[in-house]
């Protein structure tokens, strides 16, 4: 499935590698819109590695995180080789989520430490962070998913579209660009 995507005429892979902190946006430009902007800039402020897809317009297929394997893509396993930690960008829509960004994965220390960064930063959103409150199909948990893959796991934060897709005032989507920056540096946050 993986391999067939990258294979589609106007797919775009990209991987950059700096720090050992890295981000990912696996389901970039026309399905998951803004995620890889995102990814992209936060790397970019950050000093930290990238690896993203991007579709084109004319095509939304969207192959579960998990079925993105390293050993179908030479870029996804360089980049899992280089970083330790990983924060990967998705999209979703939920009715009643609009306003939330949800914090998966199973680097929960690194998830927390986000979530008490993005509450500060985003106060008109709800951050959840609570596993148990998460629906369960936007967890990141499964071992093959990518985020899950670097040596210290990752967090995979589910942004809804407002936050992520032009619709956000420049100000929040530039907060949310921060904190990411913020915990990909030495620090951390």
């Amino acid at each position: 499935m993986f391999a067939d995507l990258l294979r589609h005429p106007g797919v775009a892979e990209e991987v950059e590698l700096r720090s050992r902190f890295g981000f990912l946006a696996l389901h970039g430009g026309s399905l998951e819109r803004g995620t890889a902007e995102i990814a992209r800039a936060a790397a970019d402020a950050g000093g930290a590695s990238l690896y993203s897809v991007c579709q084109p317009e004319d095509l939304r297929w969207h192959i579960p995180s998990y079925r993105y394997d390293p050993a179908e893509s030479v870029a996804l396993a360089q980049f899992l080789a280089h970083v330790d930690e990983v924060v990967s960008i998705h999209g979703y829509g939920r009715k009643d989520l609009w306003r939330a960004l949800l914090v998966g994965g199973t680097n929960r220390e690194l998830a927390q430490r986000a979530a008490r960064i993005l509450r500060d930063a985003l106060p008109g959103y709800r951050i959840i962070d609570d596993l148990d409150a998460i629906p369960s199909p936007l967890r990141g948990l499964h071992p093959d998913n990518p985020v899950n893959r670097a040596r210290r796991g990752g967090v995979q934060l589910e942004l809804p579209p407002r936050v992520r897709d032009g619709a956000a005032q420049a100000d929040e989507r530039d907060a949310l660009i921060g904190v990411l920056a913020s915990l990909a540096s030495p620090r951390g946050g």
